[in-house]
């Protein structure tokens, strides 16, 4: 069905499709949150179809389907069967989508600590006292908060 990176396959004039600017090829992550921004955007339930459209419509339909699939196992869109169609909403924004990705990743390492490290040592002091604050917050009992164990297990 496809053409090799050098056709024009999935490109509209500007170079967008599937294939972004200058036949660079859009990451997974950023298709993910073109379609939930869409979602976000819709007035209400929408098709895939209608995110196509939306998007412009140069993504083949398969490829929104794929993300919308994608987004709804993630729990980020949820779905309701109308007819033959799903009608699709955004349950999650960007930062939920982000928040999703980051938990993925530190799920699949093995020393949680070390990641944590890492990635603490890397922010900004700016960041560094927001996360703090977010920390706090979540420990004072606000709603939503839970405390884990070092193995990340929920007490």
């Amino acid at each position: 069905m496809g053409r090799s990176r050098d056709g024009d396959r999935g490109r509209d004039e500007d170079g967008g499709g599937e294939w972004g600017a200058r036949g660079r090829r859009r990451g997974q992550g950023e298709l993910e949150a073109q379609v939930l921004s869409a979602l976000r955007a819709a007035p209400g339930p929408e098709t895939a179809a209608w995110v196509r459209a939306y998007l412009g419509g140069t993504l083949a339909y398969t490829t929104v389907m794929t993300i919308l699939t994608r987004l709804h196992a993630k729990r980020v869109v949820t779905r309701e069967r109308v007819g033959r169609s799903f009608l699709w909403t955004a349950a999650a924004d960007e930062a939920g989508l982000a928040a999703h990705r980051m938990r993925r990743v530190l799920d699949g390492e093995t020393d949680r600590e070390a990641v944590l490290m890492s990635f603490v040592s890397g922010l900004s002091a700016r960041d560094e006292e927001l996360l703090r604050a977010l920390l706090n917050d979540a420990h004072d009992g606000e709603p939503g908060s839970r405390t884990e164990d070092r193995d990340g297990r929920e007490n």
